[in-house]
């Protein structure tokens, strides 16, 4: 942003999806994202006018490091044992788990099947769902244990936001500025 230019800075301070819609409308040559397709659709974009490429990574990742491109995420659904309507909400567990369902869903947030059972189903074919599947099954990875989840999101969230302003304000923003950001994060986390 403050280096090469190849974003606007008044796009540093996006609070919602305002990237899908600079994307959608033109205004924006490429957007990091995860099953965007149905939002795309919704702003009137057309499937034939982008492409779907998993996001790249050195050819040699620094000593230690893996090629990782995306984590491992998904929305989880559980029924705890001594719930007082347990058999109504094993019920909605297996209503939501359905292959109905899971082909709804897909078609609604272009996610992809928690079920083996319609993953031949084409509404799981699109270019876009088999990018997430390659990635997934080659290049995710989980998002470290932390049990103070929510507050780790904001810490490393505002320590990001806070980067994104420097860098939209013109300051240069090192990779030892950035270090120093995340560890002031990690050191706050509640352990």
């Amino acid at each position: 942003m403050a280096t090469d230019k190849i974003v606007n800075p008044g796009n540093a301070e996006y609070a919602q999806n305002q990237a899908v819609a600079d994307f959608a409308n033109h205004r924006a040559g490429m957007l990091l994202w995860q099953a965007v397709g149905s939002s795309l659709k919704a702003q009137k974009m057309g499937a034939d006018e982008y492409g779907v490429a998993p996001v790249p990574f050195l050819a040699s990742p620094p000593g230690g490091g893996k090629h990782v491109n995306s984590m491992v995420a998904g929305i989880n659904i559980a029924v705890f044992k001594f719930t007082r309507n347990r058999d109504a909400a094993l019920r909605f567990v297996k209503f939501m788990t359905s292959d109905d369902e899971q082909v709804i869903l897909n078609r609604t947030y272009g996610s992809l099947p928690s079920v083996n059972s319609v993953a031949g189903n084409a509404a799981f074919a699109a270019p876009e769902q088999k990018a997430i599947q390659q990635v997934l099954g080659s290049t995710a990875a989980p998002l470290p244990q932390v049990p103070e989840e929510s507050q780790f999101e904001t810490l490393v969230g505002t320590a990001m936001k806070e980067l994104f302003a420097d860098a939209a304000s013109g300051k240069a923003v090192s990779e030892d500025q950035v270090r120093q950001k995340l560890s002031q994060a990690q050191q706050q986390v509640t352990k």
